[in-house]
């Protein structure tokens, strides 16, 4: 064997790692439980309907909308708790299947959902890398937009005044990067809410149980995302 012939083995060698590598990286993320991912089936106030992008989740009310970002590897489904009861207590939800369980993949995929539905109020938002993304469709479409959920995440670019913005972590988040948290800050309206839910942790935004990481919440789930809706509710309440 000469020497291109072993230079062509090793490329491809390597190539074939690199596979491998990507393949077992996308295809590990964090799961819904099976009581969150049941909940496509809907509920008497709210009808589940697939679409291209991912769920509407269509409940009683008529004029606002949240567009949601779910976290970086985590199942979209994880997310359908907090966002079915923000549709039964009268917010639509668009719960958004990003590539890969990425976002970054997709920032703009709010776009197309927008383009497609008719509705008087939009906001956005989401969890984590979900959150962060969420904010850079915020920031280059504040005309579209009439606010901002932060879930334990952080704006990176400037965001209009006009949006109503929200942010909101546990005290018990070890994933959330708190330096990079206060740094985003800088970014958020002057009238932005922040809030912080003592004993709350990351994953319990969601439903997918423990994240490695992560610290131990001393609330429950369903307390933290009751936390986070009633929140969210508020905001939209007072557009």
């Amino acid at each position: 064997m000469n020497r291109k012939q072993k230079r062509l083995l090793l490329i491809l060698g390597l190539v074939l790692l690199l596979g491998i590598a990507c393949g077992i990286y996308f295809g590990t993320y964090y799961r819904a439980a099976p009581e969150a991912a049941a909940l496509l089936q809907g509920s008497e106030q709210v009808k589940v309907t697939t679409l291209s992008r991912g769920w509407l989740l269509d409940g009683p009310g008529t004029e606002d909308a949240l567009l949601f970002y779910p976290g970086g590897k985590v199942e979209a489904t994880a997310y359908l708790p907090l966002l079915m009861r923000l549709a039964e207590d009268g917010v639509d939800c668009f719960l958004l299947k990003m590539p890969l369980n990425l976002a970054v993949f997709a920032p703009n995929a709010a776009a197309s959902v927008q383009n497609a539905f008719s509705y008087a109020h939009w906001y956005v938002g989401g969890h984590s890398l979900g959150g962060a993304m969420a904010a850079v469709y915020a920031a280059k479409n504040p005309d579209k937009l009439d606010g901002l959920i932060l879930l334990a995440a952080y704006a990176t670019r400037p965001l209009s005044d006009r949006l109503g913005v929200l942010e909101l972590h546990g005290s018990e988040d070890m994933v959330l990067n708190r330096k990079k948290l206060e740094a985003g800050k800088q970014y958020l309206p002057a009238a932005a809410r922040c809030e912080e839910l003592p004993g709350g942790n990351h994953a319990q935004f969601g439903h997918y149980g423990p994240q490695k990481g992560d610290g131990a919440a001393t609330v429950s789930r369903e307390e933290q995302t009751s936390w986070a809706a009633d929140r969210i509710e508020a905001l939209i309440q007072n557009k």
